[in-house]
């Protein structure tokens, strides 16, 4: 940071500090000056500068403070902290300095969805997706992706306001570890899959979508969309890239199930596998689903220009990959830039266009993993405490399949490779951003919608076959069993068995992975769809599922775990009480998930 920065910091620097405090729009938390001194619970205000925000934050956390609102010019943000507890916090791990400066206070005014960029009140009008919502289909109905049903392969889908419409959010399959216990089967413990579910079809109860003026209301680019959730990853994000293809798999095999239509399917998941995307089989999973009429969107990735290639499966060049736009605080675009986290890629394979992807305002999941691990993320302000800030290009990714919703109830009959060249062909041009990694532009979904469809749309790349290395395609990523703490390494899936590249790439290619409930010679999960599973919601539809039997990749017996022995109830759950029975990613990074930036 700066030094002319660093030393705002004191008191004699007020004006800074108020600028860098609250230059918030009308509506938004604003910052009081107050004299220096304690607070009435005896704590004290200070500035927290930061080397690493989350785990910063994590230290006031745990030395009894709180946090408060980001200051982002000078790194840092504002906490009352106890004074007994200040000297421990100047050193703790990835803070910077503590300034204690009473010239900032608390008490901020009530946060407002309308004074806020990013939040998707704010978004959906940036994208035009509002404008669209007001026009109507060919039988009459408003474009607000009523029919069309979008897959959402991810860590699970939790009932919090927003997503509890059983007409519309609906389980599949859990093919988790979590899915062997009754009390985590389906629900999301990681946090990740529910905030992108509601930014795809979030709608709070009784939202009037032609009339969406409320900034206390939620609603998501596409508000009647059918969301099917396929939750594979456990609490810390966890999972193996033998789980996500089952799950691209199901996808494909079940996609015309009635009351499913799967038009689109989202994945903001990727790994840093360099393998051939023509041979890697994750990439040859989407390309199958994409090849089977459904349009596929994955998140570019979050390595910003670390990394020369997109991750895996962006790579592959028939899918939409979707980079992150920063939107610099404002409501015009003319400034909008590539997120600094958002891959580039290179000049071979770039993402196609960007979507809506810094600090972007979700859904909250209470008591998931990134909501006790990650308290940056929380709104300050927020008096509902419904809502949980990230940034990546997860995020960009689930606004963009949002998108995608909505063309294809205007046109039902498009195919990946038109909706994919609509998309492209009117996105906004960004003067502010480099080429590489800004790819066609920024989402502008109404324009899409009021374009002709394309006659010149399909795409012609070599087609993949799958035969290459499964191992290879996890890329450093690996889960551990959590007793033994052996990882899962080689060419079987996570039941031990054996992968045959050739044999699974014909039956994907073909849309027969899955014989009932089973995939690759062991049984998954159940073979239908019922209501009733779902604790809490009676009228919940959810897939059916089966106790795994035989062994894991380590000879472990599934029927031996004590599945239920993590306390969750979506309220008391904490990372201490849970880790000692998850499945760990003991070489797992929760990046893989495209959006590790939950501020």
């Amino acid at each position: 940071m700066p030094s002319r920065y660093r030393s705002a910091l004191g008191a004699a620097s007020a004006a800074i500090i108020a600028i860098a405090a609250g230059a918030v729009a009308p509506g938004g938390p604003a910052v009081a000056a107050t004299t220096p001194t304690a607070t009435a619970a005896g704590l004290t205000r200070v500035i927290v500068e930061y080397d690493d925000p989350d785990a910063a934050a994590l230290a006031v956390s745990r030395a009894g403070g709180k946090v408060g609102r980001p200051l982002s010019v000078v790194d840092g943000f504002v906490a009352e902290v106890p004074s007994q507890r200040l000297s421990a916090l100047k050193t703790a791990p990835g803070v910077r300095g503590v300034t204690v400066d009473g010239t900032v206070s608390l008490s901020a005014a009530r946060w407002r969805a309308d004074g806020d960029s990013n939040s998707m009140f704010s978004v959906v009008r940036a994208t035009g997706a509002l404008d669209v919502w007001k026009k109507l289909d060919s039988s009459g109905r408003n474009i607000a992706g009523t029919g069309v049903g979008v897959a959402l392969i991810d860590s699970g889908v939790s009932p919090v306001t927003g997503l509890n419409d059983t007409t519309r959010i609906i389980n599949g399959p859990d093919l988790s570890f979590e899915s062997q216990a009754s009390n985590l089967r389906y629900t999301d413990t990681f946090g990740h899959g529910t905030h992108m579910a509601g930014l795809i079809a979030g709608r709070d109860p009784l939202t009037n979508l032609l009339t969406v003026s409320d900034p206390s209301n939620f609603t998501g680019m596409a508000p009647n969309a059918t969301l099917l959730s396929v939750k594979v990853a456990a609490a810390d994000g966890a999972t193996d890239v033998s789980q996500v293809i089952a799950g691209i798999d199901w996808v494909v095999q079940h996609r015309n199930d009635p009351g499913l239509n799967i038009k689109v399917l989202n994945l903001s998941f990727g790994t840093d596998s360099n393998q051939d995307e023509k041979l890697d089989p994750l990439s040859h999973a989407v390309e199958s689903a994409w090849k089977k009429g459904i349009t596929v969107v994955v998140s570019g990735g979050n390595d910003g220009t670390t990394r020369a290639n997109l991750s895996m499966p962006a790579v592959n060049p028939y899918v939409i990959a979707v980079g992150a736009a920063d939107s610099k605080g404002t409501d015009s675009r003319a400034d909008d830039v590539v997120a600094d986290f958002s891959s580039r890629g290179n000049a071979t394979r770039s993402v196609d266009l960007t979507a809506p992807g810094r600090s972007i305002v979700g859904l909250r999941d209470p008591g998931s993993y990134v909501d006790v691990n990650y308290p940056t993320g929380l709104v300050p302000g927020d008096t509902t405490g419904r809502y949980f800030r990230g940034s990546g290009s997860s995020q960009a990714a689930a606004i963009t399949s949002g998108a995608v919703a909505l063309l294809l109830q205007q046109r039902p009959s498009l195919t990946p490779d038109q909706v994919k060249k609509l998309l492209t062909s009117t996105a906004d041009v960004m003067p502010q951003a480099e080429k590489l990694g800004s790819g066609a532009g920024e989402l502008n979904i109404r324009r899409a919608i009021e374009a002709p469809t394309p006659t010149t749309a399909a795409q012609t790349w070599t087609a993949s076959s799958g035969t290459g290395s499964l191992e290879a395609s996890r890329g450093t990523a690996h889960v551990a069993d959590p007793t033994s703490g052996v990882e899962l390494t080689g060419e079987k899936d996570i039941m031990g068995k054996a992968w045959n590249g050739t044999t699974w790439g014909k039956a994907a290619t073909a849309g027969t992975a899955w014989s009932g409930g089973s995939w690759n010679g062991a049984a998954w999960t159940g073979t239908a769809m019922s209501t009733g599973s779902f604790p809490g919601l009676p009228t919940a539809k959810t897939w059916s599922s089966v106790n795994w039997s035989g062994t894991n990749w380590d000879g472990r017996t599934w029927s031996g775990r004590t599945w239920s022995g993590a306390t969750w109830d979506g309220r008391t759950w904490s990372g201490r009480t849970w880790s000692g029975n998850t499945w760990s990613g003991r070489t797992w990074s929760g990046s893989y998930w495209s959006s590790s930036i939950w501020q």
